[in-house]
């Protein structure tokens, strides 16, 4: 390598240290930092045990030290400070990762079946078990056994009197 070559080599490999570095740069805020306002930092909080971990899956991403729960903390955050809306804030993750990020889903065409599925199975099993019930009661009188005819109950009679010891 010559001299000329040294300065341009550790030239690039300073413009790489601090292209590696400046992502961390950029963001606005660590994923726990709180931000200067004290409602905007309680609704952030609210958001954020309603919102769920894609990694842990059944925790909130206020209780997840996951590093995409921390990223999502983050980005909540920054949503808020841009002056989004809590809704927005939900549209924004839900485009992202699915309406399974949410907590508690939205009612909406795509999920009915699991906000109205289980009371459809529910009436619907109801309804089956009132049909059976009903239809049993009325074949009780029809399934009811012929009365015995003289001869049948004289046989009884006799089997009965029977002692065989």
């Amino acid at each position: 390598m010559t001299m000329r070559a040294v300065p341009l080599a550790l030239a690039a490999l300073l413009l790489l240290a601090l292209m590696l570095h400046l992502p961390s740069a950029v963001s606005a805020f660590s994923a726990d930092e709180a931000l200067d306002d004290p409602a905007q930092e309680a609704r952030a909080l609210k958001l954020h045990d309603e919102l769920r971990c894609p990694v842990c899956q059944g925790q909130a991403i206020s209780d997840s030290n996951a590093e995409l729960a921390r990223d999502l903390r983050r980005i909540v955050r920054e949503r808020i400070d841009a002056g989004d809306s809590d809704d927005a804030v939900f549209d924004y993750l839900s485009d992202r990762y699915g309406d399974f990020i949410l907590l508690r889903p939205r009612v909406k065409p795509t999920n009915y079946v699991l906000w109205f599925g289980p009371a459809l199975v529910f009436v619907a099993g109801a309804g089956g078990l009132w049909l059976f019930v009903r239809r049993r009661r009325g074949r009780g009188a029809e399934s009811a056994p012929a009365p015995l005819s003289a001869a049948e109950r004289e046989e009884l009679e006799k089997l009965s009197r029977d002692d065989p010891a």
